[in-house]
């Protein structure tokens, strides 16, 4: 979960969108995010995406606390999605901390977007 030795993340004025800030937060979760905290890493993703929308930003957000990452847990997992998807994970994952499983939950969202997309 933190940075292997040599593991760098992207300097800030190389990011492209939120899921290269998200690689920062993989890599040194302790940076962002007190204690592991998914509430406060959503917190921070609200926020990314508002800020988005109000300085009309044409990047596409799929993180929004109900949206195509929650749809896609709610269909996968069918996991409630009334508290969006931080709560959800942190409700039915119990056997790995909630930023991991967010984390890996994430890459396989991402893969199974990418199959979807390339038919």
């Amino acid at each position: 979960m933190s940075a292997e030795l040599g593991d760098r993340p992207k300097p800030s004025d190389e990011m492209r969108d939120v899921y290269d800030v998200l690689e920062h937060v993989r890599l040194r979760p302790g940076m962002f995010v007190r204690d592991g905290s998914l509430q406060e890493l959503a917190l921070i993703l609200a926020g990314y995406g508002t800020a988005l929308h109000v300085h009309d930003v044409g990047e596409h957000f799929d993180l929004a606390p109900v949206g195509p990452f929650a749809d896609w847990l709610c269909r996968s997992r069918g996991w409630s999605m009334s508290c969006g998807w931080a709560t959800a994970i942190e409700l039915n994952v119990q056997d790995e901390p909630p930023l991991s499983a967010f984390f890996r939950l994430l890459d396989e969202w991402r893969a199974a977007t990418a199959v979807e997309q390339a038919r």
